[in-house]
C-alpha cells in the first residue's frame, strides 16, 4: 500500500485565504512574480512556463475555491497520508494579515486532523518555500515516516 505525503498543500481551510480585503495585496504579488519569470525566462532558462499575472491571480483564486471543498475528498483516500506543513504559510512577519494567514493555515490541518485522525502532520518552522528553504528537513522526514504494512520504501 502507498503513502500519500504532501507538502504545504491540499489544506482543507475553513474559510477563503484571499478575501476581498486581500485582493489588491495579491495582484500586486502576482505582477511580480510574472514580472521575475518574464526576466528569468529572458536569460534563458530551460523548461520555463511564463505565467501572466492575471493567470497567477486566476490561479490563487481557483486553489482557494478547490481548498474550500477539498476535504470530503480526503475521506475518500484509502492510503496512508501524512502532511509536511509549514508554520508560517505567510512568513513570520508581525503583519496583521500575515499572522492571520498563518492561523488559518494551521486551523485547516488541525480541522482535517479533528475529521480524520488517522492523517498525521509534521510542522517545519518554514514559510510556503520549504521545498527550497528546508529540502533536506523533508526528505528525511519522509524516509523516517512508517512503512504502511506489508509495503516496501526504497
Amino acid at each position: 500500500m502507498a503513502e500519500l505525503v504532501l507538502i504545504d498543500g491540499a489544506n482543507p481551510l475553513p474559510e477563503p485565504f484571499i478575501t476581498e480585503a486581500d485582493l489588491e495585496e495579491f495582484r500586486a504579488m502576482a505582477e511580480r512574480l510574472a514580472t521575475r519569470q518574464e526576466s528569468e525566462a529572458a536569460e534563458g532558462g530551460a523548461h520555463q512556463v511564463a505565467l501572466t499575472a492575471e493567470d497567477i491571480f486566476g490561479l490563487g483564486i481557483e486553489i482557494d475555491v478547490v481548498r474550500s471543498a477539498i476535504l470530503h475528498r480526503y475521506r475518500r483516500i484509502r492510503r496512508p497520508i501524512h502532511m509536511i506543513m509549514s508554520t508560517a504559510i505567510a512568513g513570520g512577519g508581525a503583519e496583521a494579515r500575515a499572522a492571520w494567514r498563518n492561523r488559518l493555515w494551521r486551523a485547516g490541518v488541525e480541522r482535517l486532523v479533528r475529521e480524520l485522525p488517522e492523517v498525521s502532520t509534521t510542522w517545519l518552522d518554514a514559510d510556503h518555500r520549504l521545498v527550497f528553504t528546508h529540502a533536506p528537513d523533508i526528505a528525511d522526514i519522509i524516509r523516517t515516516l512508517p512503512r504502511p504494512a506489508g509495503g516496501a520504501r526504497s
